[in-house]
């Protein structure tokens, strides 16, 4: 692990709302709570990469933590932009240009659903005038799409809903921690067929860091560093069906989900059925049902028996999302990809308290996606 980057401080303001605290005095209180978590000082970073979508430029955060003139990154990939900051952190320490460095994520969103000019992807603005630029719809085409060729119950959808409302319940620092049953979940009301309201995660708030380093020196910060074995970052192929794409090809492509998580488990020397515990993307609950397999993580259809015997469940054989993934926490996008992390470095060192998956897990995996089809994975061991 000489050349390797790993973990040895984690830090997170809790996800939401948090009215009179700014996305940037969030992302403060994460980075302190993660060096506290470390044992160093900010002078101690020899590095940082952030980003935020709506509350500010990460690398202005100095001025709260400390002018020291450390070389700090602005990172901005949508949903991936945590993602992507921490694959830019670890080819820094990989490199050998830096032995530590810190990484945040932060966000704090108006009310209500994202407001994005189609301009700003290429697009003309009868995209948005036909009400496509609303991901609501473009998710629910999906799921309608996949469960028709998948053969599956549209059922799952509530069950998955379910899941992260009770494991949410569990998350002090979740948003909505009100154990929701399938029953109330599913007679929501319709926002896009078959999607409910409470299938769907909200725009919110919160902020996450980590402290990397060179792993032949994690044991100077930590007893329990968590290595990230396997990182890669995504983008989609032509003929990939994907939010924002104003026309679909007749060919059909792999997902960059795909490509990501095959590149990060190449990169860990890991397989697929070694992971114990996994957070992937759920933006709403058709999305956990898709980047299940889409990941590797088991065969397209196998959803169906897995959630039937609750494998997904924290005391299952594969625990998915863990913390009540995007639906109970909400979707801060800059921070959403790190909290994934956050949750799996507690999960692995044993940290997670009453949702704590059982069997002393040694082996990780996070997967994060967003516009225009960009996907991050991590594989983390112990």
């Amino acid at each position: 692990m000489s050349t390797g980057t790993s973990i040895v401080g984690i830090g997170i303001h809790r996800f939401g709302r948090t009215e009179g605290v700014s996305g940037r005095d969030q992302a403060v209180h994460a980075v302190r709570a993660a060096l506290a978590d470390a044992g160093v000082t900010f002078a101690d970073m020899g590095f940082g990469f952030g980003g935020s979508h709506s509350a500010g430029d990460a690398d202005t955060l100095v001025s709260e933590l400390g002018l020291t003139s450390l070389p700090f990154t602005n990172v901005a990939n949508g949903c991936a932009t945590g993602g992507s900051a921490l694959i830019a952190a670890d080819a820094a320490i990989r490199s050998g240009q830096h032995d530590i460095g810190i990484v945040i994520g932060f966000d704090k969103h108006d009310r209500g659903a994202f407001n994005t000019d189609p301009a700003d992807h290429g697009i003309g603005s009868w995209y948005g005038e036909t009400g496509l630029m609303l991901t609501t719809q473009f998710f629910g085409m999906k799921i309608q799409r996949y469960l028709h060729e998948t053969g599956m119950s549209r059922d799952l959808l509530a069950k998955i809903a379910a899941k992260a409302f009770a494991n949410g319940a569990r998350n002090p620092l979740a948003w909505r921690r009100k154990v929701l049953s399938e029953a109330e979940i599913a007679a929501a009301p319709m926002i896009s067929h078959p999607l409910t309201q409470y299938m769907y995660c909200s725009p919110g708030e919160g902020a996450v860091a980590l402290v990397v380093t060179r792993s032949d020196h994690a044991h100077r910060y930590t007893r329990r560093p968590v290595h990230l074995r396997g990182a890669a970052l995504r983008s989609r192929r032509y003929g990939s069906f994907e939010v924002f794409s104003p026309w679909l090809a007749t060919e059909r492509a792999d997902s960059p989900t795909v490509d990501a998580a095959r590149a990060a488990f190449e990169q860990a020397g890991v397989a697929p059925d070694e992971v114990r515990v996994a957070q992937v993307q759920d933006t709403e609950a058709g999305a956990e049902l898709m980047h299940m397999a889409e990941t590797g993580l088991c065969a397209h259809g196998e959803q169906e028996r897995l959630i039937a015997t609750r494998t997904t469940e924290i005391d299952g054989r594969l625990p998915v999302n863990t913390d009540g993934g995007c639906i109970a926490n909400g979707e801060p996008i800059g921070a959403s990809g790190l909290r994934q992390v956050y949750e799996t470095v507690l999960q692995l060192r044993g940290d997670a308290g009453n949702r704590q998956v059982p069997g002393d897990p040694r082996v990780g995996f996070t997967h994060v996606y967003g516009a225009p089809g960009i996907s991050a994975c991590t594989v983390l061991t112990r």
